[in-house]
């Protein structure tokens, strides 16, 4: 092997290979070294096998990738790659098996835990993908709107319909050359998801004879596939917010030994069989793995109602969409990346991207199946044959570019293919900052990350308004907040006390006796309990729920109640000192990290997401920004919210953090000069 591996001030890592395969062995051990404590958690992850070293706590989020049947569904679509793609892989694999020792020797969680290191197989980086990305179409919010439907009734489904703390988002946006200062296209943007330590997005540069490519890779996952610049081209994408999971009403009964399923021919077999779930410190669990013909029964079983099946694309088609990512690689072009994206499966995302010949894409990417509209709405009855899967939605939404376009999430270009969407707050904010000027340069997208003001403040405080008869204390902070320019801004002593006002209200119209029945149990795995929960989902749909009609509820008394509870309880501080980053991390951080506050909220542009109501600490945000300039990639610039290397304490592991956090980028080097070569890498 003659790859060798450079790293920047930052400590990204630079690869460059003799060709592809070699490129992509090196991607792998150079990750395994950066990340093995990661990489070999989200190997357990996708196997079902976490709570062995985590401990009960983890059996949740175990028994669930089980009964998803989701290493069972890697495999498949493993055996289903072209011989090319599978080459690929497996050459990632195996470099990821060359590292892993290496960077377990680095990784003070292997000790912690009592873990070492095992062995990738060739499906591993597919099943690190699809647990990544299963709940992202969010079908657990089907559960919810069937416990609405039978607990509030139907008619109550869309008072509750929003971009909720359990989803996953992105800002993106496309500046065609006519718009820039340069003549050539930028495109800018900040994918939104649980902020993870590591994070979920590794910067790398990966450069052969055929391509040489910056981008943020996922670790665990050869290349680089949803945010990169190829230098004569560049993409970015978004979640389309589509919806392309189905949940299946089962009936469900044992035949002896067998278990059988009651589907629109009548009873049929099911497969059926006993796995062994290992907990640390506990009894092993044994669990029954389920499958009918619609899917993976993820919920009951014969003796358990309800039974509910998921019917999910990659388990149907076998394909994962790997295809693309080497092709994404090779593009030199708009067309290439379009060639490419046509291979997408999962998840399904909106796209963009711009090439230096002045080629402009806007498109919608990945697998959707055609069915009966209520799929997409409700858990549905297996035995009804309308129910059935009837092909795949093609060709898939597109359009034309003529100026500055955006995608976040909003109802836009995939409205006819998913069912809940972003509120438009941030999309329209984005259009009303870039309309403002003529020209953009790379170097000003920054302040169109760190905007913070929050239109989805303007219902509650219409709602104050009109308010009477209040405590002096009370008329003084809601006259504070109606003149507030409504900026969350960390030292903001405003955008607190409106968010100790707004919690105090979701709480109180949570607790309301026409909505409290939803807080009842609800009979199914506690995996999904964000996707059911009552206070947050009042919490993000605040805004419809205060313009709707509910019987026994005078939301104007309970604004009252807030704001008198928040005046009384003196004064709330700064937005920084309540809304504070918390990362998600498999073990607690050793060191009792003092993590910053941050500025945003979930409907501004810096779309920092707490939950109001339960709390204001920030576990969901831009897990990345990112500055593609197509004029010069040397002006490009990125940022992620911790480091490049995953090893606690380690220089690089969170050196990021300060820049990110205060909204600044870090440029993305270019010149192999200013590098610095790792001279044990072979």
């Amino acid at each position: 092997m003659s790859g060798r591996v450079f790293r920047d001030a930052w400590g990204i890592p630079h690869l460059r290979g003799d060709d592809e395969r070699e490129l992509a062995f090196l991607q792998g051990r150079t990750t395994a070294t950066d990340r093995a404590w990661q990489l070999e958690f989200e190997r357990h992850r996708a196997q079902g096998a976490t709570a062995a070293f985590l401990g009960a706590e983890a059996l949740g989020w175990d028994v669930f990738a089980r009964r998803a049947r989701l290493a069972d569904t890697a495999r498949r679509c493993r055996d289903n790659l072209d011989a090319d793609t599978a080459a690929w892989v497996d050459a990632y694999v195996e470099g990821v098996n060359a590292g892993l020792a290496a960077g377990a020797a680095r990784a003070p969680e292997f000790a912690a835990t009592g873990l070492t290191p095992g062995r990738w197989e060739s499906w591993t980086p597919l099943a690190v993908w699809l647990t990544h990305h299963i709940l992202f179409a969010g079908f657990p919010a089907k559960l919810w709107r069937e416990e609405v439907a039978r607990r509030l009734g139907v008619e109550a489904i869309d008072l509750f319909a929003a971009d909720g703390p359990a989803g996953s988002g992105s800002n993106g946006w496309l500046i065609p050359g006519h718009r820039s200062a340069t003549g050539a296209a930028l495109i800018a943007g900040d994918p939104h998801r649980y902020i993870e330590n590591p994070g979920v997005y590794q910067q790398v540069r990966l450069a052969c004879p055929a391509y040489d490519v910056v981008g943020l890779a996922v670790p665990g996952v050869p290349g680089i596939a949803h945010f990169g610049h190829a230098g004569p081209v560049a993409w970015a994408i978004t979640n389309a917010m589509a919806d392309y999971q189905d949940l299946f009403r089962e009936q469900l009964r044992r035949d002896g030994a067998t278990v059988r399923a009651h589907g629109p021919r009548g009873w049929e077999p099911a497969t059926a069989h006993r796995e062994t779930v290992e907990v640390a410190g506990g009894e092993p669990v044994e669990i029954e793995v389920i499958e009918t013909a619609r899917g993976p029964v993820i919920i009951g079983s014969p003796d358990e109602e309800p039974a509910i099946s998921l019917r999910y694309p990659p388990r149907v088609r076998a394909d994962l969409g790997f295809a693309a990512l080497p092709m994404l690689l090779r593009a030199r072009s708009t067309a290439d990346v379009d060639r490419a994206f046509d291979h997408w499966a999962e998840p399904v995302n909106v796209v963009l991207a711009a090439d230096v010949a002045g080629g402009l894409l806007h498109r919608v990417a990945g697998a959707v199946p055609l069915r009966h509209e209520e799929n997409r709405r409700r858990v549905v009855p297996a035995a009804d044959p309308g129910h059935q899967w009837r092909g795949w939605h093609a060709p898939m939404p597109r359009a034309a570019v003529e100026d500055v376009t955006v995608m976040a999430n909003e109802r836009g270009l995939a409205a006819g293919l998913g069912v809940e969407f972003a509120p438009p707050y941030r999309a329209d904010r984005i259009r009303e900052l870039l309309a403002g000027e003529r020209t953009w340069s790379a170097d000003r997208m920054a302040q169109i990350h760190t905007d913070t003001l929050l239109g989805a403040a303007t219902p509650v405080l219409a709602l104050l308004a009109g308010l009477d008869a209040l405590s002096p204390a009370a008329a003084r902070l809601r006259d504070r907040l109606l003149s507030w320019d409504r900026r969350m801004a960390a030292a903001s002593h405003e955008a607190a006390a409106f968010a100790a006002v707004r919690s105090a209200l979701v709480r109180r119209l949570a607790a309301a006796p026409s909505l409290a029945v939803l807080a009842e149990p609800m009979p199914y795995p506690g995996i999904f309990a964000p996707w059911l929960d009552l206070t947050g989902r009042v919490a993000f749909a605040l805004g419809t729920l205060l313009g709707a009609e509910l019987p026994g509820v005078d939301c104007a008394a309970l604004a009252r109640e807030a704001l008198e509870g928040v005046a009384a309880a003196g004064p709330t501080g700064t937005w920084g000192d309540r809304h504070r980053l918390a990362p998600w991390q498999a073990l607690p951080d050793p060191d009792g990290q003092n993590w910053p506050g941050l500025a945003g909220d979930h409907d501004c542009v810096l779309a920092t997401s707490s939950v109001p109501g339960i709390t204001d600490h920030c576990a969901r945000g831009p897990a990345a920004r990112y500055v593609w300039d197509l004029a010069d990639r040397s002006r490009s610039r990125w940022i992620v919210p911790l480091g490049a290397d995953g090893v606690p304490g380690a220089p690089h592991a969170r050196d990021q953090l300060p820049l990110w956090s205060s909204g600044e980028l870090i440029p993305v080097t270019t010149d192999w000069a200013d590098l610095t070569e790792e001279r044990d890498a072979d």
